[in-house]
């Protein structure tokens, strides 16, 4: 009896299932934007404090969850891990080269995440969001499509370039349109160092998923506890402990921002990311300036222009359509049983 059309063969989650984990963190990463300039508005804490605090927040919630999942499902995880264990070598050796791997992929994905924000927090500050947006998110993208095609052997075939290309021109419409951006080329660096961090972040997920094994859940936690460690020094430098006189509001603001588009999106996305292929992903992330866009129009005032709506539009089918061939392909590559 074949397995589920869709699934992945190594982790055993199903390709659509991880296209709709990838999605809600596109949605949800959209909304961190507008509640960062919420913060903003409350208090005078800087961008590289929020990030601190938005990652450590993130990871003890996290841990938390982690430590609260039902007993049996940690106990049938724990009896999984052992049967694969007895099947290859003794318990002890298993464990060190478990425990090895996983400080591997905890520094090296805590690693990327750390310049990923901190790189792109640098080139808004240097050359403006708009431009620090395209070049970040615009050349994500293409680095992670060239990275999957000479990496891990992914093909993105006629259809998925002209989706990728739309994707960018969208971005391009939606993030530039009508505004005088100025460009300059130390922000035009970080912008890329930041665009590679991301890439390197979402290759390393999808090649560790290939092999099975991935706990997405301890994979995040992980990764966490770097990249917090990584802004720690950058935050007390830049004042840690913020200044409000709405400090209900501002807490209230902070466990949003550290529960919905941090603790569970990055869940989400580090599992999703697994099974997806790299091109994919790095295009449905793209939802994200589609959702900081209808955020600002709808919540914040801004007024709606020809250019989000033809920008919006662009992103929204070149995500259908690598959608629809993602999950196409991943029942043509079902595994029977």
């Amino acid at each position: 009896m074949p397995t589920s059309h869709s699934s992945h063969p190594a982790s055993g989650l199903p390709v659509g299932r991880g296209l709709l984990y990838l999605i809600v963190t596109g949605a949800a990463w959209g909304t961190a934007g507008a509640a960062a300039s919420l913060v903003y508005r409350a208090s005078d804490l800087g961008a590289f404090a929020l990030s601190f605090w938005r990652c450590a927040l993130g990871l003890a919630l996290l841990s938390a969850g982690r430590l609260l999942r039902p007993r049996a499902r940690r106990t049938a995880a724990a009896r999984t891990a052992a049967t694969a264990t007895a099947a290859t070598t003794s318990t002890a050796a298993a464990t060190a080269g478990s425990t090895r791997r996983w400080i591997t992929r905890a520094l090296a994905t805590g690693l990327g995440l750390a310049v990923f924000q901190t790189a792109y927090f640098a080139a808004v500050a240097s050359t403006g969001l708009a431009v620090a947006t395209v070049v970040t998110l615009g050349a994500g993208p293409v680095l992670i499509a060239l990275g999957a095609r000479v990496l891990l052997g992914e093909r993105l075939g006629a259809g998925g370039v002209t989706a990728v290309a739309g994707a960018l021109a969208g971005l391009a419409v939606l993030t530039l349109g009508g505004s005088a951006a100025t460009v300059r080329p130390a922000g035009v660096l970080s912008a890329l160092a930041s665009a590679a961090g991301y890439a390197v972040m979402t290759l390393l997920t999808r090649w560790w998923g290939r092999d099975g094994g991935t706990d997405a859940g301890g994979a995040t936690v992980g990764a966490f506890t770097v990249t917090s460690l990584c802004l720690l020094p950058f935050a007390v430098h830049e004042g840690l402990l913020p200044h409000t006189a709405h400090p209900v509001r501002l807490l209230w603001l902070l466990l949003y921002i550290a529960a919905v588009p941090t603790a569970l999106a990055y869940a989400l996305y580090f599992a999703g990311a697994a099974v997806v292929r790299s091109a994919t992903v790095s295009v449905i992330m793209l939802l994200e300036p589609v959702t900081a866009a209808v955020l600002a129009v709808v919540l914040l005032g801004e007024r709606l222009t020809p250019a989000t709506v033809a920008g919006t539009a662009l992103l929204l089918g070149a995500v259908a359509g690598l959608a629809v061939s993602e999950a196409r392909d991943g029942r043509r590559d079902a595994v029977p049983v």
